[in-house]
């Protein structure tokens, strides 16, 4: 079951809150406390129906009338009215002169803004209501409870739906026409038909009227409509950071299941194949068997080790642990060479700095390579490795020979993909296949980390060699003129 999705207004925190089915008696609504009115992002996908378009306003409503508050939210909106209820109610029944009118209208009005953020189409209504009944009694002149119309269009245009909100608006027009009409227009027509001057009078007296309140309705309202711009950028940004989170972590997810498959399978194959050596040596040569088990107890020892790195890094944000690196690779060697992998080293160039990703990537790229050469390889040939120096990289090639009348693998596991995958992080490329008997893995790696996949730059003059999967894999070097580093 999706969990629910809430942003905090004022710290644009998000947080998800895990609704407990309704079979088992639990209920989809979160916590009052935990609700800001404002704040609720619930998706129809969610089981929320959606009563409007509006993500900051509409989907808050779940296709109902109310709003959902929190206490706090409901007691301020009935104290406030309550307190500018009893402030003006003495001034309104002075006005009155035996007439209940005012007084109730300022009752009504003040019912109109309790309702303003818990039913904003329900405050509109009742506004509009008294408003009629007021002008129907005939009241004089409108008194101060008029003034509370003006937190009720704010609050269409802050905390209603979209189609509330246009309410409010058209509101703002009709009613500034009613308060000209009301005092101009009525008394004009109630005194007979005026003559042309004063009906000129009448009617300049009249726009002005009309103009002063729309300014003081369309006020409110829009100081409502910026209100709700702001906390849907708020909104857009918490989302946009909550996403980036996501994807963040996703990525670390993905790194780290690099790493958990890297270190996993080469060590449980370096493992196997001693196993195997030992149990066929046990007979003829003892010594060897020795051999074989101090090689399973130290690759298993620094499996367990990279393992709990690896742990340490999903608990927390950054490990601390030092990665592989290009001088930790004769240590690799040694280790599947003790595995009984033959392996030969060449090279050409000068070997450049590397960062520490990019270095990181070259050393499972080979151990990748090699674990897969010891698995699935003929171990009768040896594992041909090259490293050559380019003036903007290292153009990385691995070759091993396929056993004899070896089926072709349908389905390849994660290695492939992950040694791809490190090569386009630092900005470098990587193709492997099968060329006749041999397979073949060739990277390109950049110096320079964060260049784009595929886009190699080279100084000035320099030759752009990007790896050829089609070019066939060079011949050894005789020793004088392999690469000593690696």
């Amino acid at each position: 079951m999706p969990p629910s999705r809430m942003v905090d207004s004022k710290s644009c925190s998000v947080r998800s809150t895990v609704a407990m089915p309704t079979s088992l008696g639990g209920s989809r609504r979160p916590a009052l406390a935990r609700v800001r009115p404002q704040d609720d992002l619930r998706r129809p996908s969610d089981g929320y129906p959606a009563a409007s378009g509006d993500p900051v306003a509409g989907l808050a409503y779940r296709g109902g009338v109310f709003r959902p508050l929190t206490r706090t939210q409901l007691t301020v909106d009935i104290a406030v009215p309550a307190g500018i209820v009893v402030v003006f109610i003495w001034p309104a029944l002075l006005l009155a002169s035996g007439m209940p009118a005012e007084p109730l209208a300022l009752i009504g009005f003040g019912i109109a803004l309790v309702f303003r953020r818990l039913a904003p189409g329900l405050a509109l209504g009742i506004t509009w209501a008294v408003a009629i009944l007021e002008m129907l009694a005939r009241i004089p002149s409108p008194g101060p409870s008029n003034l509370l119309i003006l937190g009720v269009l704010f609050a269409t245009a802050a905390h209603g739906t979209r189609l509330v909100r246009w309410m409010g608006f058209a509101s703002s027009f009709l009613g500034a026409f009613c308060v000209a009409f009301y005092i101009q227009i009525v008394p004009m027509l109630s005194n007979g038909m005026p003559g042309l001057g004063d009906a000129a009078r009448y009617l300049l007296v009249g726009g002005f009227l009309f103009g002063a309140a729309l300014a003081g309705f369309l006020l409110s309202w829009t100081a409502g409509l910026l209100m709700t711009i702001g906390l849907r950028a708020r909104v857009s940004r918490a989302q946009a950071a909550a996403a980036s989170y996501e994807v963040i972590a996703e990525q670390e997810r993905t790194r780290i299941a690099r790493d958990m498959h890297d270190v996993v399978a080469h060590s449980l194959a370096v493992v196997i194949a001693q196993a195997d050596g030992a149990r066929y040596l046990r007979k003829t040569d003892p010594e060897a068997v020795d051999e074989a088990l101090t090689t399973i107890a130290s690759t298993s020892r620094e499996a367990l080790a990279d393992v709990r790195v690896l742990l340490a890094q999903l608990r927390h944000k950054q490990g601390d642990a030092p990665q592989p690196a290009i001088a930790d690779l004769e240590r690799l060697y040694e280790q599947m060479r003790a595995s009984g992998l033959a392996i030969e080293v060449g090279g050409s160039g000068v070997a450049l700095p590397f960062p520490t990703p990019t270095q990181l990537a070259i050393y499972r790229i080979v151990q990748e390579s090699m674990t897969n050469a010891l698995r699935h390889g003929d171990p009768a040939e040896a594992v041909q490795l090259r490293f050559d120096w380019a003036p903007g990289g290292l153009h990385l090639s691995i070759a091993s020979a396929l056993r004899p009348n070896a089926a072709p693998n349908a389905h390849p596991g994660h290695g492939l993909a992950g040694m791809t995958e490190r090569a386009n992080l630092v900005g470098g490329t990587l193709s492997a296949g099968a060329e006749g008997a041999r397979f073949v893995v060739r990277a390109w790696l950049p110096a320079e980390a964060g260049t784009p996949a595929g886009a190699v730059a080279f100084d000035a003059g320099a030759r752009a060699t990007t790896p050829n999967p089609d070019a066939p894999f060079p011949a050894p070097t005789p020793a004088d003129e392999r690469h000593p580093a690696p």
